[in-house]
């Protein structure tokens, strides 16, 4: 199975990842694009759904109840922190771009009713992992401190030549705390555009062995196994990570075969 796929704009909402049209069977992945002053309506149904502000501005409503403007970037690399509009099941949500706007929809399935939440950039955590040659700047939008009770959603910022996610982790057994069952979906940009990454995705028997070459305005799902991500020499890489499963937050393991890296890490940040 090939786990990549690629966008290509378009005006309206472009679903990309639906459950039961791909390897997930708990996320799902879209794209909305909007001119200035267009309106687009989104009916959540039963899943709760965050809409990640990528860059441009839009205004939105929640089953008749005004919840503002959402949006100050006007590209993703402008600022690590992103405004993101959170509904939760059974919602009816207006959406109508102020400026041309382009905006993430991240959602799985939900089982108990949670109250719409404009989230700000004030309330965005940014923070700074690993070490060179794996290091990158993370921010948490969407988690537990928030309304949603599945979604995990962050961006990851990684500058040429480095490594995100290492050592390769997985999060696909009932183990906690060590260990949560979470798919995963990342969408990468670069700058400049024409850049490229890396992006690894395997598991220990083999099952799965890949190595993909992501481009700007591609994706790569991950339902389960060992992931991780590498950006190439001369371009900054932006990937929007989205995780759900009943545990939220970062329940992982390391691939026994490089943990000792992770030790290293450390080391590092003692000195």
């Amino acid at each position: 199975m090939n786990y990549k796929k690629s966008y290509t704009p378009a005006n309206g909402y472009t679903p990309l990842c639906k459950i039961g049209e791909c390897s997930l069977k708990d996320l799902e992945f879209g794209i909305i694009e909007l001119t200035p002053g267009q309106k687009l309506d989104f009916d959540t149904e039963n899943k709760e759904t965050a809409f990640v502000i990528l860059w441009g501005s839009a205004c939105f409503t929640a089953n008749g109840v005004d919840y503002g403007k959402l949006g100050v970037r006007a590209t993703v690399f402008a600022s690590p922190k992103a405004e993101c509009f959170y509904a939760g099941r059974n919602t009816k949500v207006e959406i109508t771009a102020v400026h041309n706007v382009k905006i993430a929809v991240c959602a799985t399935p939900m089982d108990v009713d949670t109250e719409p939440q404009a989230i700000h950039q004030d309330s965005v955590r940014v923070a700074r992992l690993g070490v060179k040659p794996w290091e990158r700047d993370t921010s948490f939008i969407v988690d537990g401190s928030t309304n949603a009770k599945k979604l995990t959603i962050g961006e990851a910022y990684c500058t040429p030549g480095n490594w995100a996610g290492f050592p390769p982790h997985k999060h696909d057994v009932d183990d906690m705390p060590r260990e949560c069952v979470a798919e995963e979906v990342y969408y990468f940009l670069f700058d400049p555009q024409q850049g490229f990454g890396v992006q690894c995705l395997y598991t220990a028997d083999g099952e799965i062995d890949e190595a993909y070459r992501v481009k700007n305005d591609e994706l790569v799902e991950f339902p389960y196994g060992y992931h991780t991500t590498v950006s190439a020499p001369g371009y900054n890489t932006y990937f929007l990570w989205l995780m759900a499963g009943k545990h939220q937050g970062f329940c992982r393991v390391n691939d026994p075969a490089h943990a000792w890296v992770g030790a290293v890490e450390n080391m590092v940040k003692k000195m």
